[in-house]
């Protein structure tokens, strides 16, 4: 990924959190879930940075969004406790992977701070701009 693509993304979810009127923090990271572009919302509480960060890397890692994470993370699913792996994952959604038109894996981005469905929406609109 480049860091064109990830503030074109970052401002995509920022413009879209300001219209819902939701303080958020925005983490994206690259195909190997390194930091590549942050912000955290004016007024987002600062519990949900490391969410954040947490939904992005679940996506990178599990090349799945975290929601879909959430169907085999969850008390009665297969994979119960997995969260606690790899230096701390999340089961919920607002963590999206992001990839290239021809499918590659080029990082993820996790959104966090409103509702999951919100965060999901926030997350998507700005994955979307990679195709755009």
């Amino acid at each position: 990924m480049k860091l064109s693509q990830a503030t074109t993304m970052l401002d995509a979810a920022h413009d879209e959190a300001r219209k819902r009127g939701v303080c958020v923090c925005i983490s994206i990271l690259d195909a190997q879930a390194w930091p590549m572009a942050f912000i955290r919302m004016d007024g987002a509480p600062l519990g949900v940075i490391d969410v954040a960060n947490r939904k992005a890397r679940t996506a990178v890692l599990f090349q799945m969004d975290s929601a879909d994470f959430a169907r085999i993370g969850h008390p009665a699913g297969e994979a119960y406790m997995l969260e606690h792996t790899n230096g701390g994952l999340t089961s919920f959604g607002g963590g999206v992977v992001l990839r290239a038109a021809d499918g590659g894996m080029l990082g993820g981005i996790g959104v966090s701070g409103a509702s999951t469905q919100d965060d999901i929406d926030i997350a998507r609109i700005a994955a979307a701009t990679l195709v755009a």
